[in-house]
């Protein structure tokens, strides 16, 4: 990584951890529930969720691709666990949460292949059709009834547990997104990630299997909504299929982009999108603190969005322009 790129992410991260300090700020001032040692860790256990399936979407924005399935996905692998208590096949945790987590990914694997063996045009059809099929899978496999996981404390136990009132789901997320962190800034698959998002052609010509790096990240983001759909249970002790047409994939795009991933692919970083989900998290948790409605909520969301994906063209205009002036 070039000292101007360094330099460039410094300032990116200086920018969205600002805008989280001045909403904390905000809400400070305008709840005086906001700083209780309670609501913090209830930001920290709401967080894993959205980071989590934000984590499998900022692969897939860095290929400049998207998957509007992950909320849908996270649902569907909840239920299907909720569905093999229903009809009584088996009540072992292990075997259900394993079966959640293989039935996630394949999923994304199968995102992945419309998008590079059946060739789909933009992964936004397939992963929008998926969504559909997601929803209606999860309301017929549970007969759209509520499932209960009570008792059932080992699948429970990652959305539910805690360690000296930390969330055990939190401290597994910030794991993995140093794992990603590494894979992305310090191996080959990584570089090719980010490179299959800046070019795909010329990814193509230097030899790089794009149609597998692809696959690697739609396959990657299905397990990473699977493992959300495991902390969804122990959040709610419930799983519901109605749940499957949330926006949940909004949240999750929404944390990309804060975070400085861009539409156009080739940029984003595990960092910034864990700023972004928090700041997601928190805005959320403001709201609910000061009792305002679902309605307005997704509205300044959109808005937060339409923001952000401004500020993304911004950027790369004066990038653009600034390359050219360079150039002359």
């Amino acid at each position: 990584m070039t000292k101007s790129k360094k330099s460039s992410n410094l300032m990116s991260y200086a920018g969205t951890v600002g805008a989280l300090l001045i909403l904390c700020v905000i809400l400070t001032i305008a709840s005086p529930n906001f700083l209780k040692f309670s609501n913090f860790m209830s930001i920290l256990k709401q967080t894993p969720f959205t980071a989590l399936t934000a984590c499998g979407m900022l692969f897939c924005l860095i290929t400049a691709g998207i998957d509007l399935s992950v909320g849908a996905n996270a649902t569907f692998c909840a239920c299907v666990a909720g569905m093999m208590i229903q009809r009584g096949i088996t009540t072992n945790s292990f075997v259900l949460v394993i079966v959640a987590l293989i039935v996630g990914t394949l999923i994304g694997f199968i995102n992945g292949t419309l998008l590079t063996r059946l060739h789909l045009p933009h992964p936004f059809v397939s992963t929008l059709g998926m969504k559909n099929v997601l929803w209606g899978a999860s309301l017929w496999i549970t007969g759209s009834q509520m499932v209960s996981f009570s008792g059932l404390d080992g699948v429970m136990w990652l959305g539910a547990a805690d360690v000296g009132g930390v969330p055990v789901s939190f401290i597994i997320l910030l794991i993995l997104y140093v794992i990603m962190h590494v894979l992305l800034t310090r191996t080959s698959l990584g570089r090719s990630i980010y490179c299959a998002g800046g070019n795909m052609e010329a990814t193509r010509l230097s030899g790089i299997n794009s149609a597998n790096v692809l696959t690697f990240c739609y396959t990657l983001s299905g397990f990473m909504a699977a493992l959300a759909g495991v902390v969804s249970i122990g959040r709610s002790g419930i799983c519901n299929g109605v749940n499957a047409i949330q926006p949940y994939d909004t949240d999750a795009i929404a944390s990309c982009i804060i975070g400085g991933a861009s539409f156009n692919g080739g940029k984003g970083t595990m960092i910034g999108t864990m700023i972004g989900a928090l700041i997601i998290i928190t805005l959320r948790n403001g709201f609910t603190l000061l009792s305002i409605s679902s309605a307005v909520q997704n509205m300044v969301l959109g808005l937060v969005i339409i923001g952000a994906v401004l500020l993304d063209v911004t950027r790369e205009r004066m990038e653009a322009k600034a390359r050219r002036m360079a150039a002359k």
